[in-house]
């Protein structure tokens, strides 16, 4: 498989974890001491460890760090709005559409040395 492609998929899965790990708390768990959230949290975000360091070490081997970066935090913000929209019940905002548009041009600027 594609090296960058497996990376983007590794990416998407650990970045699920990783939202669940950082955010399920606050509706799952918001009723208990915060320790318990911490350890549970700990515990799921092992999972997107074990996904996201093979993530990064397969994409390091064929793209730059800054690449590698601007990549995650694309996947970050297209796993977490949906999860905020759909499992916490956040309202949609405008202003994920204007976000929306600057990733676009952050991934423009940070990938363009590799279309000219």
């Amino acid at each position: 498989m594609n090296p960058v492609l497996s990376t983007i998929i590794l990416l998407i899965f650990s970045n699920v974890f990783m939202t669940f790990a950082w955010y399920a708390h606050l509706k799952e768990l918001n009723d208990k001491f915060w320790v318990i959230a911490a350890l549970a949290s700990w515990g799921i975000a092992l999972f997107e460890y074990l996904l996201q360091v093979p993530a990064n070490r397969i994409g390091y081997t064929v793209i730059s760090i800054g690449q590698l970066k601007i990549i995650q935090e694309v996947i970050t913000l297209s796993v977490f709005v949906p999860f905020s929209l759909f499992y916490l019940k956040e309202p949609l905002k405008l202003d994920y559409l204007w976000a929306g548009f600057c990733l676009v041009g952050t991934v423009y600027f940070i990938f363009r040395s590799r279309f000219v």
